[in-house]
């Protein structure tokens, strides 16, 4: 099998923190950690980080953008996400779920999303309790502590760093624009990482 090409050099992903995973493991995530560092923070393996964006992003760009929803209880991530919905045309919510979004039609909130995108399975238990009830593919941001039943693809990286985050949902961005055929190449995509990355 031939290794697949990394969609940025590994030390942009090193950089931005994307392996740094949390001190404590789940059984879910043992398959995608790379090592435990001396301080006793488990390394997430950036080749599957790598492939598990480009996986998701052909499945993304299979929806119609209105039909993705994307949503991100977690304050660093309400940028990416943002920035992230508005490049795709998807929908997101950012902070408080409203409990019923996704199962009752009569709520103002209400979404027929089609496909989920949950940055964190531990923050976004709500969105992840409604996804499953009514049976929608679910992508989640998994970090080496989170648990991944009911999860359909999972992108293993640290979904608690501000610049981590901003460079997965900026990739996403670009793999799904690239996989729709709305721009050729990389190079096309306007937005830059620094759009998507929450300022301090």
């Amino acid at each position: 099998m031939m290794e697949e090409q990394l969609l940025i050099p590994e030390e942009e992903y090193q950089k931005s923190g994307v392996h740094i995973g949390t001190q404590i493991k789940s059984k879910d995530m043992d398959k995608y950690i790379f090592k435990i560092r001396n301080d006793g923070l488990y390394i997430l393996n950036i080749k599957k980080t790598n492939h598990a964006i480009i996986e998701a992003g052909k499945m993304l760009a299979r929806y119609k953008p209105e039909d993705i929803l994307v949503v991100a209880q977690r304050q660093y991530a309400f940028r990416p996400v943002a920035k992230f919905s508005e490049i795709v045309g998807s929908n997101s919510i950012i902070g408080r779920f409203i409990p019923g979004t996704l199962t009752n039609p009569m709520l103002k909130s209400y979404s027929s999303a089609k496909v989920i995108v949950i940055t964190d399975p531990l923050a976004d238990t709500q969105a992840m309790k409604e996804a499953i009830k009514i049976g929608i593919p679910i992508i989640a941001l998994c970090d080496a502590n989170n648990k991944t039943d009911f999860v359909d693809l999972i992108i293993p990286t640290n979904n608690k760093g501000r610049m981590s985050l901003a460079l997965i949902y900026w990739l996403l961005a670009r793999e799904v624009l690239k996989d729709r055929g709305d721009i050729k190449t990389y190079d096309d995509m306007q937005a830059k990482i620094d759009d998507f990355e929450v300022q301090i």
